[in-house]
């Protein structure tokens, strides 16, 4: 009574024959958190320094610890809390290993 029949063929039997023919079936749950967990584990450098300039449209001019002058821009939680930096502020700030003159403010130090 629970399998369904359409044109002679019952719809259980068509998804167990598929888990039998493709492994990945079973896990399709496990292949997703694969993926978000590859796109998690970019290579990120995190850096902190002190907030400069402030610039236009959630951008800073920041120093970091070793000296160097980057542009940090405002990561989406912080846009999405409000969360006000000023000029002196301590942030955290992730750059890219692509370009090390830009980067994303990821936490401001209370």
């Amino acid at each position: 009574m629970n399998q369904i029949k359409k044109s002679g063929f019952s719809t259980a039997n068509q998804n167990d024959s598929l888990r039998d023919k493709n492994p990945s079936f079973n896990n399709g749950d496990n292949l997703l958190a694969q993926k978000i967990k590859q796109k998690k584990q970019k290579k990120l450098v995190d850096m902190e320094g002190f907030v400069t300039h402030n610039l236009s449209n959630g951008k800073f001019r920041l120093k970091l610890e070793n000296g160097v002058e980057v542009i940090g821009h405002l990561s989406g939680k912080i846009r999405q809390n409000r969360i006000k930096i000023v000029v002196g502020d301590k942030v955290t700030v992730e750059l890219s290993p692509y370009d090390l003159t830009k980067g994303r403010i990821t936490y401001r130090h209370r």
